[in-house]
């Protein structure tokens, strides 16, 4: 049946509802049931032919037809990537050049990883500075991309071995229980590295950092440190650049970056690393950071608002 005809079947179906009350009381029942069956088959059919209707009027599209373009095809308008994706290929594109592997952290994990690998005893306070999430299965969205320093010590060991060294960044999302304000997000980007050989040194690190900062933000500049704690790095600090130009920095204002340190002796124990022989620093930062003082940003939520106005600015 067309459209219309069940249209006209159902205004039928409504007059007959008025016969109810003409009927004797114990027919009344059966005859109603009855009517509210015809009536929800011819709705059903109702449905389907709209439905029905309403698919051949689409027309089909070619999915693998250019998006260039011409009379038939509309002028596509180009998107863009995430400021965000674009700041952190920037910053893994100078790891590179400095000879580092790239290795991608992952969205959920474990106690072991997050805390146990990482010299984190079980009840120890310093696990409650981490504001952590947790899955009704006992994972967790990592709080930092620390999580991963484990498999990234275990996965080179190899290479250190055989007399080279490990060199890694991991960059990747992290999910902390946060308070979101102009200066802190639940959901975030952090890049982490990891330094291992024989001789590895705290002014190596200072070195790498200095470069990856000097690189990214095209100028030269001051570092220093300031005492900080981690229970996977010993001695442990804060690193903290000059103020950028980006931000009319004059050499008058410092700007705390990332938490550093040298690898902690259990930490390379539990990935079957001899501290004796070998020593390693490690450190992690947030793009986020890196991208709102490259841009002058004053509040972090707008990388996560998905406000188109925004993003096409970049």
């Amino acid at each position: 049946m067309t459209i219309e005809e069940i249209k006209k079947k159902l205004k039928a179906l409504n007059g007959e509802y008025a016969k109810i009350r003409e009927l004797p009381k114990e027919e009344r029942k059966a005859f109603g049931v009855k009517l509210n069956k015809q009536r929800e088959e011819l709705e059903r059919e109702l449905k389907a032919a709209e439905e029905a209707a309403e698919s051949e009027d689409v027309e089909a599209i070619d999915i693998t037809a250019p998006a260039a373009p011409n009379e038939q095809i509309p002028v596509i308008k180009q998107g863009s990537k995430h400021p965000l994706m674009t700041e952190l290929n920037r910053v893994l594109d100078i790891y590179s050049r400095m000879g580092f592997n790239i290795i991608e952290a992952r969205q959920l994990d474990d106690e072991f990883h997050m805390f146990e690998s990482l010299n984190f005893p079980e009840g120890h306070p310093a696990r409650d500075g981490y504001d952590t999430f947790r899955t009704e299965e006992g994972f967790i969205p990592p709080a930092h991309t620390s999580t991963m320093q484990y498999r990234a010590l275990t996965r080179f060991k190899s290479d250190l071995e055989q007399g080279g060294q490990i060199a890694v960044v991991i960059p990747g999302r992290v999910f902390r229980n946060e308070d979101v304000d102009a200066t802190h997000e639940h959901t975030f980007y952090q890049c982490e590295g990891v330094f291992v050989s024989e001789d590895a040194t705290f002014g190596q690190m200072l070195g790498v950092l200095k470069s990856l900062f000097e690189n990214y933000y095209g100028q030269d500049l001051k570092i220093k440190t300031q005492p900080g704690y981690f229970p996977f790095t010993e001695p442990s600090c804060e690193l903290l650049i000059e103020k950028p130009k980006s931000l009319g920095g004059k050499g008058d204002g410092w700007l705390e970056m990332l938490g550093c340190g040298m690898i902690h002796p259990n930490v390379l124990k539990t990935a079957g690393i001899d501290p004796e022989r070998y020593k390693g620093f490690a450190w992690g930062g947030g793009i986020d950071r890196l991208a709102m003082l490259k841009y002058g940003l004053n509040d972090v939520r707008y990388f996560e608002s998905g406000k188109l106005e925004f993003l096409e600015e970049f």
